[in-house]
């Protein structure tokens, strides 16, 4: 009983928690408010993360290619 227990409190914590702020970015027809633009935007947003964080990647490998010191 204890390890149901255990694993009720855990599915608990991720759908009244955690995953409370996806409610909000959730596309919602009714209201109108946040849904499609908002996720977007934070797709948009880690897009940008990604990319930047490939070109400084890009920027070190090519440094050290340079410099020879690659393994």
């Amino acid at each position: 009983m204890i390890a149901f227990n255990i694993f009720k409190l855990i599915g608990e914590l991720f759908t009244n928690v955690l995953f409370l702020p996806f409610n909000w970015f959730r596309l919602d027809i009714a209201t109108g408010s946040g849904g499609w633009w908002t996720s977007n935007a934070i797709n948009w947003a880690f897009l940008g993360i990604l990319l930047w964080l490939l070109w400084y990647w890009m920027k070190e490998s090519r440094k050290f290619l340079k410099e020879g010191t690659e393994d």
